[in-house]
């Protein structure tokens, strides 16, 4: 009998609540801002979020915090919601935080008429200074005593468009001398004259992630509102803002975010390397965006056990790159198509094989049969890979050499006989012989080998590009390394292969497919690929090499 999976906390504090009937059933939500595509980080939020309603029998509403419309765009709105779905969940219900802005605005009048709010013209600069320090209070603004009457005049002239953007903010009035330097008269709303993806131009202030945030959890009747560990600061003034207006007592719960190596995940520094042309575009196949890791190769599946793997936890920490690629791994064993795809080609030919035949060799699709069977092309000439072949052998060398076997993979065993090299030494073409009785299911020349290699037919093959992509920093952590995080880019994050010959099955790939290629790793289709040239991006390689090199 298993053991029980124990609980994390966050599931601990539904379970406590729906067995004290605090609530009926749990809502949950993701909160994105639309100002840039998700990245890996936001998968294990997404998960969290989406699991832990699904497990309870709850719901889970996508939310846009589109309060600010100098950075957000639809584009990011769309991308979001393809990512959501494509990781496997589906959202009850989909809002905007400018849904709600003519509510956010009355919460504003509420609290302006209970003297909780007051219009100040000071200039951001200002602001700041009369902050304080964290060991020293703040000090009052000059406006801080405006009366209620004139606040409610003032907001409503900004509302209507007479103030220019930084004239004039509206501030909670809570504490210039709290010691949580967020409950030091946080701005609530500002004046930003620019255009709304969604709402035009009929608003011309716009509500705080703040004020706007805890507001609209309590609007939508969200019960556990799950953030990352930057916002527990934030909470005092959640709970205050909910209780100040009275309204339904959503609850913020924080957990910690997900940082990965070799890789960066702040929003600013992706929006460097797209906008300075270190990536192409924010689907790269190096970006850790949800869509870059759909361009790569990458599951959905694999995404999502690796979020369960790390698990929820309260402290922050490091996640080795590794362990998403073995969850990778670990999947597209078991669900990627096999295939024979030669990178770097030399010709090899059969010289006792007759001329112009063809025979159809029987090869599995998968690691067993349970993936059916291909038909591949075999005749007198194939490509090998350059790699396979050795002039000289080392020990231990179980591919071609002169006078060594192999057996060609789903085929017959072959003999080097020769090689041809043209005027500058490199290989250009190796002599074989075939054992016609050493067919592979049908073998009865009694040879044993070691070595098993691929190939592809000369005649039948397929050209093709392929995009070996790998970790696009060099360091662990870019982030807290000295200097610029740009300069620890690794030079070898793509490497092209414009002449890499593939198997003709390979033609009828599409997007959704899978491919190992066999002992080269895994790949998929690239979205620039069309029937006239084929493109594969490598997803990862067979074996974790890159852990290995770097303990060496």
């Amino acid at each position: 009998m298993s053991e029980e999976k124990s609980l994390n906390f966050l599931e601990e504090i539904v379970e406590t609540d729906l067995n004290a009937g605090k609530y009926s059933s749990i809502i949950t939500r993701f909160p994105p801002e639309p100002n840039g595509y998700l990245h890996i980080g936001h998968s294990k939020s997404i998960c969290l979020n989406f699991g832990l309603a699904a497990k309870y029998g709850g719901s889970t509403n996508l939310r846009f915090d589109d309060t600010n419309p100098v950075t957000e765009d639809t584009e990011y709105v769309e991308s979001i919601k393809e990512d959501i779905q494509w990781l496997g969940f589906q959202w009850s219900n989909e809002f905007y935080a400018s849904d709600y802005f003519d509510q956010l605005y009355a919460f504003a009048l509420q609290l302006i008429n209970k003297g909780l709010a007051y219009v100040d013209d000071s200039t951001s600069e200002e602001i700041a200074a009369l902050k304080g320090t964290p060991t020293e209070p703040g000090k009052d603004s000059v406006n801080r005593s405006r009366t209620i009457e004139e606040n409610l005049q003032l907001f409503q002239e900004m509302k209507e468009g007479k103030y220019k953007d930084g004239e004039k903010v509206l501030r909670a009035k809570i504490d210039m001398a709290h010691t949580n330097m967020l409950m030091r008269d946080p701005i609530i709303y500002r004046i930003k004259h620019a255009h709304h993806h969604r709402t035009g131009d009929k608003w011309c202030i716009y509500p705080m992630y703040d004020f706007a945030h805890g507001q609209s959890d309590s609007i939508e009747n969200i019960t556990h509102s799950i953030c990352t560990l930057e916002f527990i600061p934030h909470r005092e003034l959640y709970d205050w803002f909910i209780s100040q207006l009275n309204i339904f007592p959503s609850h913020q719960y924080e957990f910690a975010r997900l940082n990965m190596t070799y890789t960066v995940m702040s929003k600013r520094k992706l929006l460097q390397l797209v906008n300075e042309g270190f990536v192409n575009g924010w689907d790269d196949p190096r970006m850790p965006t949800i869509s870059g890791f759909r361009r790569k190769g990458f599951t959905p599946a694999s995404i999502r056990n690796f979020c369960e793997r790390i698990g929820v936890a309260k402290r922050e920490n490091l996640i080795d790159l590794s362990l998403l690629e073995f969850c990778l791994r670990e999947d597209l064993n078991l669900t990627a198509k096999r295939a024979m795809a030669v990178l770097d080609p030399v010709k090899l030919i059969i010289d006792n094989y007759e001329d112009g035949k063809t025979e159809y060799l029987k090869s599995e699709n998968g690691p067993d049969d349970t993936l059916g069977h291909r038909e591949i092309p075999f005749g007198k000439e194939l490509w090998i890979e350059r790699e396979d072949f050795m002039e000289e052998p080392a020990k231990k060398w179980f591919r071609l050499a002169p006078g060594a076997m192999v057996r060609m993979k789903s085929a017959y065993i072959v003999k080097c006989t020769s090689f041809e090299k043209d005027e500058k030494g490199e290989i250009t073409a190796i002599h074989c012989t075939y054992f016609p009785e050493s067919k592979s299911g049908q073998d009865t020349s009694g040879i044993a080998v070691k070595g098993t290699m691929h190939w592809v037919s000369v005649p039948h093959a397929v050209k093709a590009e392929v995009r070996l992509y790998d970790r696009l920093f060099r360091v662990e952590n870019p982030a807290s390394e000295e200097g610029d995080f740009k300069d620890y880019i690794n030079p070898e994050s793509l490497v092209v292969i414009h002449n890499a010959y593939v198997e003709p099955s390979l033609v009828s790939a599409t997007l959704q497919d899978r491919y190992q290629f066999i002992r080269k790793g895994y790949f998929c289709l690239d979205k620039d690929a069309t029937s006239n040239h084929l493109i594969f991006n490598r997803t990862v390689t067979l074996k974790d090499t890159w852990s290995k090199e770097m303990k060496a």
